[in-house]
C-alpha cells in the first residue's frame, strides 16, 4: 500500500509540474508569439516605402515605414527586406 502511496504522489507531483508550463506557455510566450505573428503578417500585407538613402548617402535599411492598403494615415515600422 505504501509503495501506491508513493506513486500517486509521484504522479501528482508531475501533473502539477505540466499544469504549471503549460499555464507559463499560455500566458506568458502565447501572447509574445502572437503579437509577433500578427505583426509579421500585418508588415507583409502592408505598403512600405522604398529604401532610402541619408544625407551622408548611405543606405541604412534596417527598417521601412509602411501603412495598411486602405488607411496611409496609419503608418508603422517594418523589418526590411530588400
Amino acid at each position: 500500500m505504501k509503495e501506491a502511496t508513493g506513486e500517486l504522489n509521484a504522479t501528482v507531483v508531475v501533473m502539477s509540474a505540466i499544469a504549471v508550463l503549460i499555464a507559463f506557455f499560455y500566458y506568458t510566450l502565447w501572447p509574445i508569439i502572437k503579437s509577433n505573428f500578427q505583426r509579421n503578417s500585418q508588415c507583409s500585407k502592408a505598403i512600405c516605402e522604398p529604401c532610402k538613402a541619408d544625407a551622408s548617402g548611405e543606405r541604412n535599411c534596417d527598417f521601412v515605414i509602411c501603412h495598411p492598403k486602405n488607411d496611409p494615415t496609419n503608418t508603422f515600422e517594418c523589418v526590411y527586406k530588400g
